[in-house]
């Protein structure tokens, strides 16, 4: 690989010729320059393909697919090209901060061990740009037992060591569509922990085109068979059931059906809780943000059953194993309640 660029950018591209140029600004901005950009569009009908094509930067390679097979078959031909020692994942329509590149390749010489590293990101909506609500800090046990419920990283912020992204066969899997980020994730370990700084390196897109808003059900559906593989070590039998409800409830955010549900979601949180614990054996600060990412999963839980009304306070004091388990204390209690009283109004006591 005499000559190959430390990293290569691997962009899947689908009809995104009013956004990519500003994805590619961003790119070519960056203060670490010995990189290239891959570009695989994926049959666009819009100007895509004519718009990458005039770009000005020699760095940035246009392949064109002959027939259309979705993103994550652009995504592995992007990789069969790429040359880099580092693989940065990026979609169409978001922004690389300018040391983006340098910050996460220092990481990866600096950290041997790690096979992937994401960054935290800012949101741009027509609202405006805002943190995304991903935890503020994280470490790799930390990010190992959100996964078990949860996908605590954005795809665009994500840069894979070479080695272990071309010892993925294949890179990503076309069986989970929509979630092959999430399934990646899950199969890397096998090639090195997971690592995110935590600061925003990647600005991500936000809107109503968005793959995750048109496409909810098979993403879910993936969703669920990525984490009933991770869970099986942990639930046996049971592990297809605990991904339901893991998916639905604590990664999608749907309220419990009832009381019922809920405290059976309690317990299978908690006994996944206490056997990553034992497995992970993470240390006294590592222990605290996971009980404090539990908490904080657990209080978003009964805050979408007390807004929707398919549970009361009762019911979540009666999940009371858990709520004492992950150490719900009263300021956390208060909050939880706090919020949900404007759509409870006076009935709360």
């Amino acid at each position: 690989m005499s000559g190959a660029p430390i990293v290569s950018v691997i962009i899947p591209a689908y009809n995104g010729a009013r956004l990519i140029e500003e994805t590619l600004a961003s790119v070519c901005a960056q203060t670490l320059d010995d990189f290239e950009v891959i570009v695989v569009d994926d049959c666009s009908t819009d100007d895509t393909r004519a718009v990458v094509a005039r770009w000005h930067d020699p760095r940035v390679r246009l392949i064109a697919l002959a027939e259309n097979g979705g993103p994550v078959r652009a995504r592995n031909h992007a990789l069969a090209h790429a040359r880099g020692r580092h693989i940065a994942a990026l979609d169409q329509d978001d922004l690389c901060h300018r040391d983006r590149f340098a910050r996460q390749v220092a990481f990866l010489d600096a950290h041997p061990d790690v096979a992937l590293v994401a960054s935290r990101t800012d949101v741009l909506s027509d609202a405006g740009i805002a943190p995304s609500r991903h935890a503020a800090v994280t470490t790799p046990a930390l990010l190992g037992w959100l996964l078990r419920f949860s996908n605590p990283l954005v795809w665009s912020s994500v840069m894979v060591r070479g080695t272990a992204a071309r010892a993925l066969d294949p890179f990503t899997r076309p069986g989970v569509l929509y979630a092959e980020d999430y399934d990646l994730y899950h199969r890397i370990g096998a090639h090195g922990s997971i690592a995110r700084i935590d600061a925003p390196l990647v600005t991500y897109r936000s809107h109503a085109g968005g793959c995750s808003q048109r496409y909810e059900e098979v993403m879910l559906a993936s969703a669920e068979r990525v984490l009933a593989e991770a869970l099986r070590d942990t639930f046996g039998g049971m592990a297809g059931s605990a991904a339901n409800l893991f998916v639905r409830h604590l990664m999608h955010g749907a309220p419990v059906p009832d009381a019922e549900v809920l405290t059976r979601l309690a317990a299978l949180l908690e006994h996944a809780r206490l056997r990553y614990v034992a497995a992970a054996r993470p240390g006294a600060r590592d222990r605290r943000l996971i009980a404090r990412a539990t908490r904080h999963a657990w209080a978003e839980v009964v805050r979408a059953g007390l807004r929707h009304g398919t549970i009361g306070i009762r019911d979540a004091v009666a999940a009371g194993p858990i709520a004492s388990a992950a150490r719900i204390d009263r300021l956390a209690w208060n909050r939880m309640v706090g919020g949900v009283r404007p759509w409870l109004g006076a009935g709360i006591g």
